[in-house]
């Protein structure tokens, strides 16, 4: 008859294990390793052979139930991350900052940037306020387009050059120590009729960082030689461009021609120019918009206005 071990018909469990107790097969311990408190099984009587966290040191255990690590937070807004060995703590971050990555591990550190916000100014003299967290900003400064010259009214082909586009800054600017910087923006030209030349428009400017020139006048239709205005310039910026130059216009050709368009500043928007035998355009598709210049009359009509200069300021965090 079979003989039975009734001391080994079932598992034994021997407390947290202690290195100078002789374990035999079935034994059961709790044992910490690595912070991670887990429950093994002897499978090979042995003495001094400790678990692990290989759950086989020496051939003498194996898992049963691994355990769950202890949190490490301490605070509110702490983050919990996998470190070289074990579960880490990463202490909650200051306002505002983002999480990103280091060389191998999470960490806390200041907004890499981008487009925030933005101001934009028209006509007239203003005060550019810079917002809290702003580091660099982007502006760019156009001004005033010049208005179409006339298409004088002594011959009914006669027609008056374009109005030139104000010339356009554009820069960018580290912010750290700007609160406000003063603001001018130049008013487009007035239209005319007759025998007048376009009005020029007027300067733009952000501080003393960067400006720009308002655009030239065209001549009249009766002036000879009909020119477009020619483009504004600008200075100080890390690209300072010219506003587009009016066409030309004409004197004395025939009735199926038209006055000059405007030029084109950097924002686009010139103004066409009027026809001839009484086909004048309205006054919004002759005038120019955004500092570009307006488009020249026929002999009847009025030039297109020149276009209001404009500053945008890009807000960069």
């Amino acid at each position: 008859m079979a003989t039975i071990d009734l001391g080994k018909i079932k598992m034994v469990w021997r407390g947290t294990y202690n290195n100078g107790t002789a374990y035999v097969v079935d034994d059961v311990v709790e044992y910490t390793d690595t912070a991670i408190t887990s429950t093994y099984i002897c499978t090979t009587a042995s003495t001094g052979n400790a678990p692990s966290s290989g759950g086989t040191a020496h051939g003498s255990w194996a898992y049963m139930a691994k355990g769950a690590q202890g949190t490490p937070t301490t605070t509110r807004g702490d983050i919990i991350y996998r470190g070289a060995s074990a579960d880490q703590r990463l202490a909650k971050g200051s306002s505002g900052q983002v999480l990103k990555m280091g060389a191998n591990d999470p960490e806390w550190g200041t907004d890499a940037g981008g487009l925030n916000s933005q101001q934009i100014f028209g006509v007239g003299s203003h005060t550019y306020t810079k917002p809290s967290g702003i580091t660099k900003i982007k502006v760019y400064v156009t001004a005033g387009g010049a208005s179409g010259a006339g298409g004088a009214s002594s011959n009914a082909t006669d027609f008056g050059g374009g109005g030139g586009a104000g010339g356009t800054a554009i820069e960018l600017i580290p912010a750290t120590s700007i609160n406000t910087v003063s603001v001018t923006v130049g008013a487009g030209g007035a239209g005319v009729s007759g025998s007048n030349n376009g009005n020029a428009g007027g300067s733009s400017s952000f501080g003393s960082y960067c400006s720009a020139t308002g655009g030239g006048v065209g001549r009249h239709g009766n002036a000879g030689f009909i020119v477009g205005g020619a483009g504004g310039t600008a200075t100080g910026g890390d690209l300072n461009l010219y506003g587009g130059a009016g066409s030309g216009g004409s004197d004395g050709a025939n009735q199926h021609l038209t006055g000059g368009t405007g030029g084109s500043s950097y924002w686009g928007g010139a103004g066409l120019g009027e026809a001839g035998n009484g086909h004048t355009g309205t006054a919004a598709q002759n005038a120019g918009y955004n500092g570009s210049g307006g488009g020249g009359a026929n002999n009847t009509g009025t030039s297109g206005a020149g276009g209001s200069g404009i500053v945008v300021v890009e807000e960069y965090k």
